[in-house]
């Protein structure tokens, strides 16, 4: 899986913007069986962002959007998806920026099982 520098830069700015409440973003852009590509990003509508949550409703989304995962915050510190994000995976890949949110060092990528995937930042 690939990430643009872009992409980092945004995440991690949006999660410090948010803080001390969780921030959601969708993730963008190309996907095939051997690669992600994520080089966007869009904050989805209605989105909404609490203490402990945030969520979106996906019957919102355009159709014609290039969706590939979802991005979201943990102020608590935790690089791991909880349970909570397991079921409520959307798309391909989940990306959580933990606080403090200061470099890719605070961001990790999951499939829908919560298993790591390794990403290289283009």
């Amino acid at each position: 899986m690939e990430i643009s520098q872009s992409v980092i830069d945004s995440v991690l700015s949006y999660a410090k913007m948010t803080y001390p409440k969780e921030g959601i973003l969708l993730l963008q852009g190309k996907a095939s069986k051997e690669k992600i590509l994520i080089d966007r990003v869009a904050i989805p509508p209605f989105a909404t962002h609490g203490h402990g949550f945030s969520s979106f409703p996906p019957s919102m989304l355009p159709s014609a959007l290039s969706l590939v995962g979802v991005a979201h915050s943990h102020p608590n510190g935790v690089l791991q998806p909880s349970t909570e994000d397991l079921n409520h995976f959307y798309g391909r890949v989940m990306v959580i920026m933990a606080y403090p949110y200061d470099s890719e060092k605070d961001l990790a990528a999951f499939d829908g099982q919560g298993h790591p995937i390794q990403y290289k930042i283009v």
